[in-house]
């Protein structure tokens, strides 16, 4: 299966390294021009310059922050005054860990702003050239703690899956235009962020962080922990002509971690 996004045009968040970074180079490789979004101008220089051009694509990037969202706004917008996208992938950083009790309702808000009002005002935004091309991809960066919440992350736990259910919605308005949406529901992949997280849980629990990793990939049906790329293989798929009858799902990548059906 030849997989082509020649002359698409794609708006990928938290694209600066990880996940995002790695759906961004395989968009570019199939064929898209990627605008990259991320809070750090310096690494998406550098980025942006490594992405494939031999298919005539027109790369470009964003300097937002995600976690203002008053000024993201401002960006956002003035970006889609002269930018149309094809290809929307919604993806932030993860907000701060911590269980139920440890969280108040300004941190709640707070993770709302960033997961959640991003997410919604960049697809409006992106929607009105998708509907008048009737075509159009919205892709989801999600968590599989929306199906088995992680004790430990209940912000994440709680507005991701808001933005599950929302694009649930959102898919059934727009099927009609050849648009689809989709979330994928992230598992253990080899981030910034996990390394992060497994930090923190090795300072809790006084053991090495070496070990926090091998419990982990225990868990792991496949016994490891994925490989960026791997999503960016699902994502340049999903954007792609052949997942025209994919809309509405929730796509777990996760290796077998998820034990519920």
């Amino acid at each position: 299966m030849n997989i082509s996004l020649k002359k698409r045009k794609a708006l990928v968040g938290g694209s600066s390294g990880g996940i995002g970074k790695a759906i961004a180079q395989q968009l570019a490789e199939s064929g898209a021009s990627v605008t990259l979004m991320s809070h750090s101008e310096e690494k998406l220089n550098h980025i942006v310059n490594d992405l494939p051009t031999d298919q005539g694509q027109q790369h470009q990037y964003l300097a937002v922050d995600f976690n203002n969202f008053k000024d993201y706004k401002q960006v956002i917008s003035t970006y889609f005054e002269n930018n149309t996208v094809d290809i929307l992938v919604n993806n932030t950083q993860g907000p701060a860990a911590g269980s139920a009790l440890e969280k108040k309702v300004d941190d709640y808000q707070t993770a709302f702003d960033l997961l959640f009002k991003t997410v919604v005002f960049t697809t409006e935004l992106a929607l009105q050239s998708m509907t008048e091309n009737n075509w159009g991809r919205i892709i989801n960066v999600a968590s599989v703690s929306v199906k088995e919440p992680l004790s430990y992350l209940a912000l994440s736990n709680s507005i991701r899956a808001a933005v599950v259910t929302w694009a649930k919605s959102l898919a059934t308005d727009v099927g009609k235009h050849n648009i689809t949406v989709n979330n994928v529901l992230t598992g253990y992949f080899d981030t910034d962020r996990i390394a992060q997280l497994n930090a923190k849980k090795a300072e809790q629990l006084g053991i090495e962080q070496s070990q926090v990793r091998k419990e982990m990939e225990s868990r792991v049906a496949v016994q490891r922990i994925g490989d960026p790329k791997e999503y960016g293989y699902l994502a340049a798929f999903l954007a792609s002509d052949n997942a025209a009858y994919i809309t509405g799902t929730n796509i777990p990548i996760d290796g077998g971690l998820l034990k519920s059906l």
